[in-house]
C-alpha cells in the first residue's frame, strides 16, 4: 500500500514504517498529531521561505521603508504590550499574542523581515501591519468617516464639510400645496426671520413653468442672503395616480428654488441650495410614528416659552417678535401652519446635526 493510500485509510502515523528523524515524519505528526501529545506546545519560529527570499524579502524591505521608519516600527514591535498592539486594527486577537510571545522566546526583533517569523505573518500581512503602524487609523479619522456618512443620509447634493462647518446662517424652507414658508437662523439658533407666504396662482390646473416661475421669485425677493438654503425633502409616491398633481406641484417648486437661489453655480459649481431629509427632521425632535412624521406644533411652542423662561434656551427668538409669533399657535385646527413649523425645526436640526455634529 503506498503512502497515499495509508493516509485515506486513516492509518495512524505510528504505525508507518519511517524512520524517526526523517522530514515525512515530522511533517506526519505535526499536521495530524498536534492535539494528541502531552509534552508542553512549544511556539516554533516558522519561515515558509528559503534563504533566498529572506534576503530578497530584506532588500524589499529596505526599499520601502527608510531607516528611521524601520526603527520607529521595530521600537513598536519591541514595546508595545498586547493591549497596545491591539489598539492597531491588523494586530488585534492572535497576531498581538504572537507577537509578544515570541519576543519573549527569541528576544527583541533585530529587523522588520524577522517579524515574517511569527505565526500567522506571512510577506503581504507584513508590508500591512509595518505600513499600519507608521499610519494608524485614528479615531480622528474614523469621525470623520462618520461624519461624512451622516452629512450623506442629511442631505443632498453632497457637500464638503468644511463648506459646512464654516457656515454663519441659512434660510430653511418649507413648501405645501398652499403656503411656503421660510425660517431664517444664524449659528447661535437665533431667530433672525421667519415668515411664510400663500401662494396664489399655483395648484390651478395648469402648471405652467411661466406661471411657478413668477410666483417663486417674488417669494425669494423677499427671502434674506444666507450660506445655504435647506429645503424639505419630501413628496408622494409615484404610485398613488391620485397624487401626481401634488407630486408635480413639489417637483416644480423644488426645481425652481435650486434654480433661482443657486446663483453662483454656474461660476464656481458650488451648490447653495440643499435639500434635507424630512424624516431625519423627526427622528430628531422625535414626531415620527412609525413612519408617519406627526406636528411639530407643541414642539415649537416649547421652544418659545423656553426662549422667554431660561437664560440659555436652545432657540433665540427676537423679544418684540415673540408676541407676534404666539399668536400664530392660538389659530384653530383647521388653520394650522405646518409648513411654519417645519421650516424652524429644519433649520434647528440643520445646526444641531449637520454643523455642531461634525465640528470636534
Amino acid at each position: 500500500m503506498n503512502v497515499p493510500s495509508l493516509l485515506l485509510a486513516g492509518v495512524r502515523w505510528r504505525c508507518f514504517p519511517l524512520p524517526l528523524g526523517s522530514s515525512l515524519f515530522q511533517t506526519l505528526y505535526n499536521s495530524c498529531c498536534r492535539k494528541e501529545s502531552t509534552a508542553p506546545e512549544k511556539i516554533i519560529p516558522h519561515v515558509d521561505f528559503s534563504d533566498e527570499t529572506a534576503k530578497e524579502s530584506g532588500k524589499t524591505f529596505d526599499k520601502l521603508f527608510s531607516s528611521e521608519q524601520q526603527a520607529s516600527i521595530l521600537h513598536v514591535l519591541n514595546t508595545a504590550s498586547n493591549k497596545e498592539l491591539e489598539a492597531f486594527k491588523l494586530l488585534r486577537g492572535k497576531k498581538s499574542l504572537n507577537i509578544v510571545e515570541h519576543r519573549k522566546k527569541f528576544g527583541p526583533f533585530q529587523n522588520l523581515e524577522s517579524l515574517m517569523n511569527v505565526p500567522l505573518f506571512h510577506y503581504k500581512i507584513t508590508i500591512q501591519v509595518c505600513n499600519s503602524i507608521l499610519n494608524p487609523e485614528t479615531g480622528g479619522k474614523k469621525k470623520t468617516l462618520q461624519e461624512s456618512r451622516i452629512l450623506r443620509k442629511l442631505i443632498k447634493p453632497e457637500i464638503g464639510r468644511e463648506r459646512v462647518k464654516a457656515v454663519n446662517s441659512i434660510v430653511s424652507i418649507v413648501s405645501g400645496t398652499r403656503r411656503l414658508a421660510w425660517a431664517h437662523l444664524d449659528r447661535k439658533l437665533a431667530v433672525l426671520d421667519w415668515q411664510q407666504t400663500e401662494y396664489c396662482q399655483l395648484m390651478k390646473g395648469s402648471y405652467l413653468s411661466s406661471v411657478y416661475l413668477e410666483e417663486i421669485s417674488s417669494i425669494i425677493s423677499k427671502m434674506p442672503k444666507a450660506d445655504f438654503y435647506v429645503l424639505e425633502k419630501t413628496g408622494p409616491s409615484f404610485q398613488n395616480p391620485s397624487l401626481f398633481p401634488v407630486l408635480l406641484h413639489f417637483h416644480m417648486t423644488e426645481a425652481m428654488l435650486y434654480a433661482l437661489l443657486n446663483v453662483t453655480f454656474a461660476q464656481d459649481g458650488h451648490h447653495q441650495v440643499l435639500s434635507m431629509n424630512r424624516n431625519a427632521v423627526g427622528k430628531h425632535f422625535e414626531l415620527m410614528i412609525g413612519d408617519t412624521r406627526t406636528s411639530g406644533k407643541e414642539v415649537v411652542k416649547q421652544l418659545l416659552s423656553e426662549s422667554v423662561l431660561k437664560d440659555e434656551p436652545r432657540v433665540f427668538f427676537p423679544p418684540e417678535k415673540i408676541v407676534r409669533y404666539r399668536q400664530m399657535f392660538s389659530s384653530t385646527e383647521h388653520n394650522r401652519v405646518e409648513e411654519l413649523y417645519d421650516s424652524l425645526l429644519q433649520a434647528i436640526a440643520f445646526y444641531e446635526l449637520a454643523v455642531f455634529n461634525t465640528e470636534s
